[in-house]
């Protein structure tokens, strides 16, 4: 299989995918709600999606393809090639503000993450790995991330987990928010993870997250030396919702020990 075949194939689709996505701007979004009223999709979600099915198709047909609004065939196995997919990673912030909106994948075989990309669609910033071979934003090398204390960490969560929730202990998290630097709150789990990977943030904790959000991101987390897993520590099956943490490995391990409780 050519990894860097394949690359240059996915960074091609990317970039015209966010330029169709601009474009979109020009003309009356469709807006409709999926599981409840935050959980948003547009006509634009579902065009990008089939972009990517057509094109991934065109390259090869044997590839399987895992999107988040379900335009193509059911998946139940990682086996062989496996593209993981969300077309527009932050739906909301791309209704209301268009901007801080992602288009995320990952390229897996056997359930490896080989190739993981994250696009931030109105800045044309590309974060993207090749497993084993590094990680860049653009052109430039991304660095190891750097060792730190939890006290000087700033954390990517959502303020509902600090409130009395049905997920954790938000007793544990008022402490946890108590002893690092602070937070900051994104709307988009790709543009979070982006900005762990990168150091712009430390860590990054949700309660529920789809394959297709975390897909291209765990295998720039691994290019950088950042750790994905769920709370429980337990690698992520990529096949079914789960909780998720990815942070700078120097604070990972201190997080779920001390401050994650789930119910």
């Amino acid at each position: 299989m050519d990894i860097q075949r394949i690359d240059q194939y996915a960074k091609e689709m990317i970039f015209e995918a966010g330029k169709r996505i601009r474009d979109a701007f020009s003309y009356d979004l469709k807006v409709e709600t999926k599981s409840g009223a935050n959980d948003l999709v547009t006509n634009i979600d579902r065009e990008t999606e089939l972009f990517f099915i057509e094109k991934i198709k065109a390259f090869d047909a044997t590839h399987k393809i895992i999107g988040e609004e379900g335009m193509g065939e059911k998946v139940d196995s990682l086996e062989g090639p496996v593209w993981i997919i969300d077309p527009i990673d932050g739906t909301m912030n791309f209704v209301k503000q268009h901007r801080h909106f992602f288009i995320t994948i990952g390229f897996f075989v056997d359930g490896i993450g080989k190739l993981g990309y994250i696009f931030d669609v109105m800045r044309e910033d590309l974060f993207y790995a090749i497993e084993g071979k590094g990680a860049w934003y653009n052109d430039s090398p991304m660095r190891k991330l750097q060792p730190l204390k939890i006290e000087e960490a700033i954390i990517g969560i959502n303020a509902s987990w600090v409130t009395p929730n049905s997920y954790l202990n938000h007793e544990k998290m008022i402490e946890l928010i108590h002893t690092i630097r602070g937070t900051r709150s994104y709307g988009s789990a790709a543009m979070e993870i982006a900005f762990v990977v990168s150091g712009k943030l430390d860590a990054y904790i949700s309660m529920c997250l789809s394959p297709w959000d975390i897909g291209g991101g765990t295998v720039i987390a691994k290019e950088v030396g950042a750790i994905a897993t769920n709370l429980k520590g337990e690698y992520f099956d990529f096949l079914n919702p789960d909780t998720f943490i990815i942070a700078n490995p120097s604070i990972h391990q201190k997080i779920l020990e001390h401050y994650i409780e789930e119910k």
